[in-house]
């Protein structure tokens, strides 16, 4: 039986794939990049076995259906772009977080988008969610803008919530519902 956490999708753009060990130098230049990681709650990797560690973790994760954690590929040259992931996934609650990041220079082009948009998709008709959730930096207005446009809607602020190198923020909290969704599409 086909394991729901390890999926292939494609879009018109990308295709959304299982991370690999063969994805760790160009997972490395993206999250070893201070100007990707400024609104996330841990500070930048610093070398090649950042990149190993977190894709055998996430290899782990995704057999035992905990998370699924997918390299983002851009069809048109194969390349890995980014990352998206459903992850703190509660199954009694039928709800997960997502979680996405890209390269700068694919910024503003609708990618993460396109991406998120099938991933949510996804996560409500594969694995039954009911819920999704996601945190972000409230100074994170690009990412802020995305999950609006994706039907979120924000819930909630949690003050002073992480420090990372001396650094205070607080997260922003964001909610979106299988059932959201339902009317957002028959509004369409």
């Amino acid at each position: 039986m086909p394991n729901k956490f390890t999926p292939i999708i494609d879009t018109e753009r990308l295709q959304l794939r299982p991370l690999d060990v063969s994805d760790a130098e160009n997972l490395l230049a993206i999250f070893a990049d201070p100007i990707v990681m400024e609104y996330w709650h841990t500070p930048p990797w610093q070398s090649h076995c950042d990149a190993i560690d977190f894709i055998a973790s996430s290899q782990a994760a995704s057999e035992q259906q905990k998370q699924v954690c997918l390299a983002i590929i851009l069809k048109s040259t194969q390349q890995l772009i980014g990352k998206c992931m459903l992850h703190n996934y509660v199954p009694d609650s039928k709800r997960a977080e997502i979680g996405y990041a890209l390269s700068p220079q694919y910024w503003g082009k609708g990618l993460v988008f396109e991406a998120a948009h099938a991933l949510l998709s996804y996560g409500f008709k594969e694995i039954g969610l009911r819920r999704i959730e996601a945190e972000l930096d409230p100074d994170n207005a690009a990412s802020a803008k995305t999950l609006e446009r994706l039907g979120f809607i924000k819930e909630g602020l949690l003050r002073k919530r992480w420090e990372i190198n001396g650094v205070i923020s607080d997260s922003a909290l964001y909610g979106l519902l299988v059932d959201d969704l339902q009317q957002n599409n028959s509004k369409a």
